[in-house]
C-alpha cells in the first residue's frame, strides 16, 4: 500500500505551510482549523512546544511544527487541531492552503526511511518539495509525557 494512495485512488489531504516548507496532513486526522489562540507557554517544554491552549473547554498541547522541522520558529498564525490517539493536539503553522486530493502517482514517496518519524514521506508537489507528515508521531512520546508531568504538577 503506498503512502499517499492506495487501491482505492487518491486520499485527501490538508495543504499547509511550516515556515518555508508544504507539508500535507492527512484528512481523516483533522478535527478543524482555526486561528491561533492564546497559548500558555510552559516551563520545562521543548523547545518545538508553544504551550497549551483552550480549544473547545479542554487544554489542548500547541506544537511548532517549523521549529519541530528543524526551522526557526517564527510567530504561526492557524493552528490545526488532530485527533492523535486518545489526545487533542494543536499544529502552530504559518498558512493553510486547502484540501487536495493527491494520488501516488503525483507524489511518490521519496527516501521513506530517511525521513524521520515526524515525516512519512518526501516528495515533490507542483514542483515544490512535499513533507507528508505523520500525525500519529507529531508530538514524541517523550514530549507527551513531560506534559502530562507538567500538567500535574
Amino acid at each position: 500500500m503506498a503512502l499517499i494512495a492506495d487501491a482505492a485512488g487518491p486520499r485527501h489531504w490538508l495543504l499547509c505551510r511550516a515556515g518555508a516548507r508544504l507539508c500535507a496532513l492527512p484528512i481523516e486526522t483533522i478535527v478543524e482549523t482555526m486561528r491561533r489562540l492564546p497559548i500558555e507557554p510552559l516551563a520545562r517544554a521543548q523547545p518545538f512546544i508553544l504551550g497549551m491552549s483552550v480549544v473547545r473547554g479542554a487544554p489542548v498541547p500547541v506544537i511548532d511544527v517549523a521549529a519541530l522541522l528543524g526551522e526557526r520558529a517564527v510567530n504561526p498564525e492557524r493552528l490545526v487541531t488532530l485527533k492523535v490517539g486518545e489526545r487533542m493536539v494543536a499544529l502552530a503553522l504559518d498558512e493553510v492552503l486547502g484540501l487536495r486530493a493527491i494520488s501516488g502517482a503525483e507524489v511518490p514517496p521519496l527516501l521513506k526511511d530517511a525521513a524521520g518519524e515526524v515525516v512519512s514521506a518526501i516528495g515533490a508537489l507542483d514542483a515544490e518539495l512535499l513533507l507528508v507528515l505523520n500525525t500519529a508521531r507529531a508530538v514524541p512520546e517523550d514530549a507527551l509525557a513531560a506534559l502530562d508531568a507538567e500538567a500535574a504538577s
